[in-house]
């Protein structure tokens, strides 16, 4: 089987796929997988062939007035104004990357695999092959079980909560707008009623969908088909890349730290964010590493207590960690999970408040902290709950157990090759 695998989004989304990349190789497929071009050293890092795409998108939340409108989830004017200028320069910077991944197309491709917000159905249609979009989150297949973690508010009645997935179906094509259709030409194909629909099959019927998260963190509902199974989390065989010299040095100094980090988030506020965890820290007497990533914590710099890094392997550092401080990333909090560590989670947006709620559900976390009711006071309590009781710690030792022993990505490779064998 030789598979064409597309990503998109920040390392979160990415890595995933590197991951499924990663299995089908060792299972003796073949597989290409083209994402991010930031992310070529990862996928370099553990032997997946990559070709590296345009990456101006991972770029849009460098800006500081996107990142603010990101902050408050685009509330008020002026962000709903930001709002659209990132969608019309999604679509610029997305219509280039499809350039680039149709310039990467392997000779004899079996199936083309992508994630949900690239149209990986139009060139897997011009190839004649199956097209298998990848859910990361549990925002795509309906079910009356719970809303769409996305788009609708967790209060909504059980009565609309399949309805509250239509957004999700559209928003890939709202976000393309015709950036897809021009695509869809120049691979020259026509025009259709439905094209723009990646969960649609040409002849109508329903696609089929990897999603690639747990079971064990979310129950699968009775009502989800069986065209869209659950595979389990899609990890990278062993363990990340090492850490620095100056942080090995560091978790072996003394007792295990949190991590604190906000991964691509920047915040409104990040010097303020940094006092309240410079705060937290003094007062409970832990070590910590802080992660800046993207900027969302303004930290003066490392100390005996204290380590700080742009960014941090997750594999190889969460499992020496006392607990994980972080903003609910479906990435950051499957990293959480597999580490088998208590989480406190300070949401900021998208699915995020989603994944706080369900960490929170399982009894690995404490009550989640929006970001912008975050306080010293509020963020104090919470870790000091990860460590008052043994309940959450124990808790999230057995998920971690579970989430371990899934396979997920390998459970993926031997799905899609059914799908491809029936052919």
């Amino acid at each position: 089987m030789k598979a064409f695998v597309l990503a998109f989004g920040t390392r979160g989304d990415v890595q995933p796929f590197v991951a499924l990349g990663r299995a089908l190789s060792d299972a003796g497929h073949e597989a290409l997988v083209a994402g991010p071009a930031c992310y070529r050293s990862l996928a370099a890092a553990h032997g997946v062939p990559y070709a590296p795409v345009d990456d101006q998108w991972n770029r849009l939340t460098d800006e500081p007035h996107i990142q603010e409108a990101l902050a408050t989830n685009y509330r008020g004017l002026a962000a709903k104004r930001t709002a659209i200028e990132v969608v019309r320069r999604t679509r610029q910077h997305i219509a280039a990357a499809l350039d680039d991944i149709a310039a990467a197309v392997p000779a004899r491709t079996d199936v083309v695999v992508h994630h949900t917000m690239l149209p990986g159905q139009h060139l897997a249609e011009a190839l004649g092959v199956p097209s298998v979009p990848v859910a990361l989150q549990p925002n795509w297949v309906p079910t009356s079980t719970f809303p769409c973690p996305m788009w609708a508010p967790p209060w909504l009645p059980r009565a609309f909560n399949r309805l509250s997935y239509r957004p999700a179906a559209l928003a890939p094509q709202m976000l393309l707008g015709a950036v897809g259709e021009h695509w869809r030409a120049r691979l020259g194909l026509r025009s259709r009623r439905g094209s723009g629909n990646a969960f649609r099959r040409p002849d109508g019927g329903p696609a089929f969908v990897l999603q690639a998260f747990s079971r064990h963190v979310l129950p699968q509902p009775a009502d989800w088909p069986g065209y869209a199974p659950v595979t389990g989390y899609w990890t990278l065989a062993g363990e990340d890349q090492g850490p620095s010299p100056a942080l090995a040095r560091f978790l072996d100094s003394g007792a295990p730290p949190i991590h604190v980090g906000f991964g691509s988030m920047r915040g409104r506020n990040p010097e303020a964010s940094g006092e309240i965890v410079q705060q937290m820290i003094h007062a409970t007497g832990l070590r910590a590493v802080v992660a800046t990533g993207a900027g969302g914590i303004a930290m003066a710099g490392s100390n005996d207590s204290v380590h700080v890094v742009d960014e941090a392997p997750h594999d190889w550092l969460f499992p020496r960690t006392a607990a994980v401080i972080h903003h609910g990333g479906a990435g950051t909090t499957a990293a959480a999970l597999r580490a088998g560590r208590p989480q406190v989670i300070c949401p900021f947006t998208g699915d995020q408040p989603f994944w706080s709620r369900r960490m929170q559900s399982l009894g690995v976390a404490p009550d989640p902290i929006p970001q912008r009711q975050m306080t010293a006071e509020r963020l104090i309590e919470a870790v000091e709950a990860t460590r008052s009781t043994t309940t959450i710690p124990r808790r999230a030792a057995e998920i971690g157990e579970l989430v371990r022993s899934e396979g997920g990505a390998h459970h993926a490779v031997e799905l899609l090759l059914e799908l491809v064998g029936e052919r």
